[in-house]
């Protein structure tokens, strides 16, 4: 793998450098669209199901704190 990597030199040749830009990222290996729908969906999943977990941890706490000031004061 060639990790030789030149430092873009943006002052002298703007344009030539956007053309330069266009055919590296044609080069790239971009994803599929079925690809990235499922990687998405998988991490709204994994989000919701995250935030459901640490909502009811702060829930639970929430009511545990409330119950021990009020009875043991």
């Amino acid at each position: 793998m060639d990790t030789n990597f030149t430092v873009p030199d943006f002052g002298s040749n703007p344009i030539e450098y956007l053309k330069q830009v266009r055919i590296e990222l044609k080069k790239v290996d971009w994803p599929k669209k079925d690809l990235i729908i499922k990687s998405t969906i998988l991490v709204l999943v994994v989000s919701i199901i995250i935030g459901t977990f640490l909502g009811g941890l702060d829930f639970g706490f929430t009511k545990l704190f409330a119950y021990l000031l009020q009875n043991f004061k």
